[in-house]
This record gives structure tokens, C-alpha cells and sequence, in this order.
């Protein structure tokens, strides 16, 4: 596995967010098939990514995950909670480039995003995304200074699946 580097992203990077989003909602528009959502526009593009607030608002982090100085993905980071309960991070979106999956990177850079952040964290996972699930749970896990993990199923209108809780406590 190559070096994996996270790095805050200036607000200049943005197009480069704007670029990944469309590949990210490609491969999640799998999830959709019975709903509306995840259609293109007449100009084949996906509807854009509400990405302002993340050059914002403080508790906002757009981050760009590098290996071998090539980008490989990205990761934004939130406080929205699934739960109704505190917390500090939100996992808003996180996204590997299909070709850097599988290889180890994208749990080093979650790995290295909850390290560089440490407190009371959420992953919310679609329900459908069985694949997520499995990855998430394994990264949380696998992470030395990860506690208090829970699962927790919500079904409700605004979220549809699991929700990993965890603390990673500063090392």
C-alpha cells in the first residue's frame, strides 16, 4: 500500500470536490434504482453537492486524501448527528476512487481522519449499502485508539440505516 496522506482542502480545491462528487453519486446511484433520486441532468451530470458550508462553517472540513501525492479521494467531515445524541464528527461523505479500493487507503485515510480528530464520532451507513457497512465497521474496529463502539439501527423518514458510534480517545 502506497502512502496515505489526508489533507485539508483550501477553498480553491472546491472544483476538485465538485469533479469527485459526480464519480461518488455515480457509484451511489446504485442504491436508488427504485427511487427518483440519482438522475442526470440533460447535461449528464448529477445535481451538484451542496459543498459552500464546507468553507463555511468551522465544524465544516473538506479533505482530500492523497496517496503518493496522486488524489485518491475525498472525505467531508460535519457534527449532524443520526443519533440525537452529541457528538463531535459526523463521517458526512467519504469517497475512494474505485481503483484505490481494496488496497488498504481508504482505511488508512479513515484511520488517519479519526487520529487527527479525536471525540465522540458517528458513521451513518445507508441501509443498502451492505459493502459500506462491512468497511466502516472494520476501520472503527481495527482503530487502536477506538471505544464505545455502538451499532445503532435508525429507520426513520430523514435516515435508513445503521449508525456506527464510537470514541477515539487522543493519543
Amino acid at each position: 500500500m502506497s502512502s496515505v496522506e489526508v489533507v485539508v482542502a483550501p477553498p480553491q480545491q472546491r472544483i476538485v470536490f465538485e469533479n469527485l462528487m459526480q464519480l461518488y453519486t455515480h457509484d451511489f446511484s446504485e442504491q436508488w434504482y427504485d427511487r427518483p433520486t440519482g438522475e442526470v441532468d440533460d447535461h449528464g451530470r448529477f445535481p451538484d453537492y451542496p459543498l459552500d458550508v464546507y468553507w463555511r462553517e468551522k465544524d465544516h472540513i473538506p479533505l482530500l486524501l492523497r496517496a503518493d501525492s496522486r488524489i485518491i479521494g475525498f472525505a467531508l467531515l460535519n457534527r449532524l448527528t443520526h443519533t440525537n445524541r452529541a457528538v463531535d464528527r459526523n463521517m458526512a461523505e467519504f469517497f475512494v476512487l474505485r481503483k484505490h479500493r481494496r488496497s488498504g487507503a481508504g482505511t488508512a485515510a479513515a484511520q488517519a481522519i479519526f487520529s487527527r480528530y479525536p471525540g465522540m464520532w458517528e458513521a451513518a451507513i445507508a441501509r443498502r449499502n451492505v459493502a459500506a457497512l462491512a468497511f466502516w465497521r472494520r476501520a472503527i474496529g481495527e482503530h487502536p485508539l477506538s471505544q464505545q463502539i455502538e451499532e445503532i439501527d435508525v429507520s426513520r423518514p430523514d435516515w435508513n440505516g445503521p449508525v456506527l458510534r464510537f470514541r477515539i480517545r487522543a493519543g
